[in-house]
């Protein structure tokens, strides 16, 4: 059972928008993206999930899109398949992967000693205009699950989620990495296996390191509400570690923190504040710092929208800050990207323990500050409380909620 959002008839649909920016980048259409997911992950993905994205193309078809299975199974791994796969194959360096800003904090950090977890995902803003929907996610077995998404994926892919085992979580990509085994298991199928069947941080850990082929490798920041404690998760290819607290804080800023991944499995810099990832790495930590012991949600919030840059030193939304404007950044200062880039932070999620056991959370659309009028990325709705849904069957499209 699944509860999704209808695609809009007005707007072109995620897939396609998908197919249209990778034609441009690599110029090969969408069919042969989807040819070559279906190559790469035959037999590696449960049956229940490919049942589940035969039902969503099938619902697809009804609401009058057309889309294959394949093309549905490319949209679950688009990551797998154009970040690691098809650089590998095309033995090409990699772009500049999205990136994320994120903290989880608990105990002593947070000002009622419950844990609020907040994060930002940053795309370009074309293909980043699909990732406005919430999901909520009844499978037949294992826990329900609350999820940002965009698509028609069977997992988030922005990856912020509640589950019903008590579980919350987001992550942000270790940028500058390398490894990819495509013998592996996708990330899509790991992921929605660890939302779906984990009732502990041990056991989601778990499932997301056994046979992980390297995609998306990310730095994990998870919560139990049950217990108050928090973790991160580092997963390279090669190397990976767990560390738990239940007092204080980890940040992500898509530069890792294991040494052995740094220096190993990517080509990242570890102290050049010219460098976005170390910019954000180190502005968090002031923030988290200047503000020990009174994080909450409201606070949480304004954080995510922060625009002081700590290479200039001084308030100016860049590619460097944790509300990232690549868009408004001249890319003068090296390690940059291109010169007003169209990418950055899309949007702004915050829960806290209390939030999740209501199955509760905030979002908003458009950036994560008030969306700036040079940027023109519309306008924001905050979702205090995400109701409950008809339930709909795998075939059916179903119901969802959008940010707009």
């Amino acid at each position: 059972m699944r509860k999704r959002l209808k695609i809009f008839p007005s707007h072109p649909t995620a897939e396609l928008g998908l197919a249209y920016t990778q034609e441009f980048e690599t110029a090969h259409e969408l069919e042969f993206f989807a040819q070559a997911a279906y190559r790469l992950f035959r037999n590696k993905v449960p049956a229940e999930y490919v049942q589940e994205m035969k039902g969503i193309a099938a619902g697809m078809e009804r609401a009058g899109k057309k889309i294959t299975f394949e093309q549905v199974l490319f949209m679950n791994g688009f990551i797998d398949v154009l970040w690691y796969w098809w650089p590998q194959e095309k033995k090409a360096k990699r772009d500049d992967h999205p990136g994320c800003s994120a903290f989880i904090a608990t105990g002593d950090a947070t000002a009622d000693g419950g844990i609020v977890m907040a994060h930002n995902s940053w795309i370009g803003y074309a293909p980043g205009r699909f990732a406005n929907i919430i999901v909520d996610i009844v499978p037949q077995n294992g826990h329900r699950i609350l999820m940002q998404s965009w698509g028609p994926c069977i997992y988030s892919a922005t990856d912020f989620f509640i589950t019903g085992a008590g579980i919350i979580g987001t992550e942000t990509t270790i940028g500058a990495f390398e490894g990819f085994d495509p013998k592996g298991v996708p990330v899509f199928v790991r992921a929605r296996k660890a939302m779906q069947y984990a009732s502990t941080i041990d056991e989601w850990a778990r499932i997301m390191v056994e046979n992980n082929n390297g995609a998306y490798a990310n730095s994990w920041l998870l919560g139990d509400i049950k217990t108050g404690e928090i973790a991160r998760l580092e997963l390279g290819l090669k190397h990976h570690s767990l560390e738990r607290k239940k007092n204080g804080y980890f940040a992500g800023s898509n530069v890792t923190e294991n040494m052995k991944i740094l220096r190993m499995e990517t080509k990242a810099t570890w102290d050049d504040v010219r460098d976005g990832h170390v910019a954000r790495r180190v502005r968090w930590d002031q923030l988290m710092k200047e503000h020990y012991g009174k994080i909450d949600t409201e606070l949480a919030k304004r954080l995510l929208a922060d625009h002081y840059d700590v290479y200039l030193q001084k308030e100016q939304p860049t590619g460097r800050t944790i509300c990232g404007h690549s868009e408004l950044d001249d890319g003068s200062v090296p390690g940059t990207r291109a010169a007003f880039y169209p990418a950055g932070a899309v949007d702004g999620k915050v829960v806290d323990s209390d939030m999740a056991k209501n199955r509760r959370l905030w979002a908003k659309w458009g950036g994560s500050c008030d969306a700036c009028p040079e940027s023109g990325r519309g306008v924001c709705l905050q979702i205090e409380s995400v109701p409950l849904f008809a339930r709909s069957s795998l075939g059916g499209l179903g119901t969802g909620l959008q940010i707009s």
